[in-house]
């Protein structure tokens, strides 16, 4: 009797928050139509984790959604923010609504994006799942600007730690067709932005666990050239600032390392803050505001996408 209404609590308690943060944020369906690439599993269904009663991580997404935060005074800036959780779960709070709050605050439209995370029980090919969330994203946005009146060329993406891996991707593979487009709507971002991001799948410094949820035990050599983003590299891809700490053992510093010689080697601008200490997952900050966030204003106020718009 105790558990039966232990969970029955648990449930009213996570429909109250659904419903109440729905309200206050517009939660958007990606795929207004069928998921491409998706498998009806009716057996596999969305985990939420509540903490202080509200929304902290997510497992066994289904239903990729965008939650919009709306500036009071928008600039013209979007960013789609892509949470981590080694392509198992999502720090949807920490390293989504956290962040998506402070981007406000400089006055720039941010959406987190509550991606598919990759499963063979509901994915033909788990490899590009995640791919394809994103890019919708950035369409999406892209395409219907004016109603939250942003700039099209002042879109970018924001990820941590394996949601880094996909920004990265995204910034790399924005032009691979995953699914079929209604038109020709560019998927590309017109910055990166990647904090303690897991950039590369090769063995010597990759995060494993990532890795393993992505590309399966035995991925063969040239799927993991491909998923290893500082290869994959070219003179198109978008500006990016990179943050990471020196002594993070989950994702060695190495990823953003080459990610930022790859981009250097082709030309394109960027920017890297390379922190002595931090570990990995420190999101905004642990304690207080992470120097990083101080930083990436400035990068984004240089970079011209904090100037207001005009429209």
């Amino acid at each position: 009797m105790k558990n039966t209404l232990h969970k029955s609590l648990l449930l009213f308690s996570g429909l109250f928050f659904a419903t109440s943060y729905a309200q206050e944020h517009k939660v958007i369906k990606l795929w207004q139509d069928s998921i491409p690439n998706a498998i009806e599993n009716p057996e596999y269904k969305e985990v939420q984790t509540l903490k202080d009663s509200a929304l902290w991580s997510v497992e066994k997404v289904t239903e990729p959604t965008l939650t919009l935060f709306k500036p009071q005074k928008p600039n013209g800036t979007a960013v789609i923010i892509c949470p981590g959780g080694g392509y198992h779960h999502l720090a949807i709070n920490k390293e989504g609504f956290k962040v998506a709050k402070w981007l406000n605050t400089l006055g720039v439209t941010a959406f987190v994006l509550k991606y598919r995370l990759p499963d063979d029980a509901i994915m033909k090919d788990k490899r590009i799942g995640p791919l394809q969330d994103v890019q919708r994203s950035i369409r999406y946005v892209r395409q219907n600007a004016n109603q939250w009146k942003i700039d099209t060329n002042k879109i970018g993406v924001l990820g941590f730690s394996a949601g880094g891996h996909l920004a990265a991707t995204l910034s790399t593979q924005y032009n691979k067709e995953t699914y079929k487009t209604e038109d020709s709507t560019t998927a590309r971002p017109d910055f990166s932005i990647l904090v303690y991001p897991v950039i590369s799948m090769k063995d010597s410094i990759t995060h494993k666990g990532s890795r393993k949820y992505l590309l399966g035990d035995k991925p063969t050599k040239e799927t993991v050239a491909f998923y290893s983003n500082e290869t994959q590299v070219n003179s198109e891809t978008p500006k990016t600032i990179l943050i990471h700490a020196t002594d993070d053992k989950s994702v060695p510093a190495e990823n953003s390392l080459q990610y930022y010689i790859a981009l250097k080697e082709h030309g394109v601008s960027a920017e890297m803050h390379l922190y002595e200490k931090g570990g990995h997952g420190f999101g905004m900050g642990r304690n207080s505001t992470h120097p990083w966030v101080k930083a990436c204003e400035q990068w984004l106020k240089s970079s011209k996408y904090l100037t207001t718009n005009k429209n």
